[in-house]
């Protein structure tokens, strides 16, 4: 991925309090995997120091919104993971249907849909994240990985 797709250097936006709360009442989420002590949205949460990538999130109910920059691929390729396992990972992301992560991991070209256990809900607009002055210069998806649904 070419870092000049991306418009801004920051990369690790915080969740509207708003979205998380309604996709929370939803989920019953039970583990940030990628915060820090300021802004982890559940009290169980990994941070940069005890890596998210590299730590177990399943059998937890995961919400994440990782760093957008151009490793968001390997934070799509663990909730995948994870959702194999058996668990259910939902994700903050942009919107980029073009990418290789959202094919590898996302969308089954084949059948021209989500892979089977994977929904996708796009935000309509672009949201504010917290601390941002202006909405964001991308369009946002929520992604869910239910690895539930592999067992059906």
């Amino acid at each position: 991925m070419n870092e000049a797709l991306f418009s801004s250097n920051k990369h690790d936006w915080e969740t509207p309090q708003w979205l998380f709360d309604e996709l929370n009442a939803e989920f019953n989420f039970e583990l940030d995997a990628a915060a820090n002590a300021d802004n982890a949205k559940c009290d169980i949460y990994y941070t940069e120091e005890t890596d998210g990538l590299t730590s177990d999130w399943y059998p937890y109910v995961t919400w994440i919104n990782p760093p957008y920059g151009i490793g968001l691929y390997k934070w799509v390729e663990k909730a995948h993971k994870e959702s194999l396992k058996g668990g259910t990972v939902v994700m903050l992301m942009p919107a980029r249907t073009d990418t290789r992560y959202f094919h590898d991991f996302i969308w089954d070209r084949q059948k021209h849909k989500p892979r089977q256990n994977v929904e996708v809900r796009f935000l309509k607009g672009r949201i504010k994240f917290v601390g941002a002055s202006n909405s964001a210069p991308f369009p946002s998806m929520i992604v869910i990985w239910n690895g539930r649904k592999l067992e059906d």
